[in-house]
């Protein structure tokens, strides 16, 4: 993969007038933050800018106390922009209902990423797969621009460098002196962790424990698989957050290699999510259709419990 071009995103930012900033559908607190903390970045250089998740839904609430969420457009058509910047989006079809049309405009498109599988879809491609988060690469790129961190960008690019770093239990020497940054500017860091991470219900308390006591463990081959069936009675019953958070038990559970979660968001519609500490669950993903990073992947599989199940095992094996 090529080294990350600042430059030539630096060059595009500089030459926009009007910029739609565009996170994944099924957003976490790296594509919330990353988005709000550009648009916020953008406005600050005196841009016109708009961020959008292309999907009806609305997201999770606890990323609501993200600053600068609130303004984030459910959306399913991109506005009159003269650049398209997408964060966090390990490949075209995670903008959801604006794909076709970013498709359609890739000469106006900025990826900025850090998903190893990403292909690259746009005219400049910022993707560092050894980035810990989106925000990371942000950073970086927020200096270049000569971007002033206030308190409200930091909290943004905090959000996504604590999610995805499991609270800083995995990543480089560098997240340390980046979060040291980061919280330099005044930020509450105890209040955000508890907003991404403590808040919940009973009722998700009572989700989470009906799940966790269906986990089971496969063989399939010379791996050896921690898995939950979240199937959508069950979902139902949990708030988004509270759902995620389940593969996080998996991703190191004793005499496992790997860890999957299936969440199913519709009848037969299954997202999977995969966690290793000690394989490169990208590869998997991508040859089911999906992509991610190297300890954390997902993909979309469709069928019964036991069909997405036996595709995962069957993978396993050959793999």
């Amino acid at each position: 993969m090529p080294e990350p071009s600042y430059a030539e995103t630096v060059a595009a930012v500089e030459a926009a007038r009007c910029v739609a900033v565009v996170g994944h559908v099924r957003p976490d607190a790296d594509a919330i933050g990353s988005v709000s903390a550009t648009v916020q970045a953008l406005r600050q250089l005196g841009k016109q800018a708009v961020g959008l998740i292309g999907q009806p839904q609305p997201f999770a609430a606890n990323l609501l106390t993200i600053p600068g969420a609130e303004e984030v457009r459910l959306a399913h058509r991109l506005p009159e922009v003269d650049l398209i910047i997408t964060v966090d989006c390990g490949s075209l079809d995670r903008v959801g209902a604006l794909a076709t049309e970013i498709a359609a405009r890739a000469q106006d498109t900025v990826v900025i990423d850090h998903h190893s599988s990403n292909p690259g879809f746009g005219r400049v491609n910022l993707i560092d797969r050894y980035a810990e988060s989106t925000t990371t690469i942000l950073g970086d790129l927020f200096e270049h621009l000569g971007v002033r961190l206030d308190r409200p960008i930091a909290h943004a690019l905090y959000a996504g460098l604590l999610t995805d770093t499991g609270s800083f239990r995995w990543g480089r020497p560098q997240m340390h002196t980046f979060a040291a940054r980061l919280m330099e500017t005044g930020l509450d860091v105890r209040t955000i962790a508890t907003d991404l991470f403590d808040s919940g219900s009973v009722t998700d308390l009572r989700m989470m424990g009906r799940a966790l006591s269906g986990v089971r463990i496969e063989e399939a081959g010379t791996h050896r698989a921690a898995v939950i069936i979240a199937d959508h009675e069950l979902i139902q019953d949990g708030s988004l957050p509270a759902v995620e958070s389940l593969v996080d038990f998996l991703r190191s559970l004793e005499g496992t290699d790997l860890g999957a979660l299936f969440k199913e968001s519709l009848p037969g519609i299954w997202h999977v999510s995969l966690r290793s500490n000690e394989m490169d669950v990208s590869k998997v993903a991508v040859t089911l259709g999906g992509g991610g990073h190297i300890p954390a992947a997902g993909y979309t599989a469709r069928g019964t419990a036991a069909e997405v199940l036996a595709e995962l095992l069957e993978e396993l094996r050959a793999s």
